[in-house]
């Protein structure tokens, strides 16, 4: 059984950092390529970010430069830094595990940009 357990989610203001970790059970982290995807109300999940099991990343336009997504392998956590942030980045975001085809959703954590 895998679980991802996401945290770090909170209430910040316009030009603010949060950090977001997902800590993940299972035999699995190490092989899989870790995501976070968002969602934001009324709209459909994204691709925020994704790590590699080597650590390569790639981002999504709208946060490259200012998010930055790592992996422990150690901790079987990924991280995902964000700074600058901005209203629309408000929403719920969710750890992601892809292993071998096999896709692995957390329960998500809430972010919001407000003043």
């Amino acid at each position: 059984q895998v679980q991802l357990v996401e945290s770090g989610g909170g209430l910040v203001q316009p030009g603010g950092s949060l950090r977001l970790s997902c800590a993940a059970s299972g035999s699995i982290f190490r092989s899989s390529i870790m995501g976070w995807y968002r969602q934001a109300p009324g709209k459909e999940r994204e691709l925020v970010a994704a790590i590699s099991s080597g650590g390569s990343t790639n981002y999504a336009d709208s946060v490259k430069g200012r998010f930055t997504i790592s992996r422990d392998n150690a901790k079987n956590t990924v991280y995902l830094q964000m700074n600058s942030l901005k209203p629309e980045d408000t929403a719920v975001y969710y750890c992601n595990a892809v292993y071998y085809g096999t896709t692995y959703w957390g329960k998500g954590t809430l972010v919001t940009v407000s003043s």
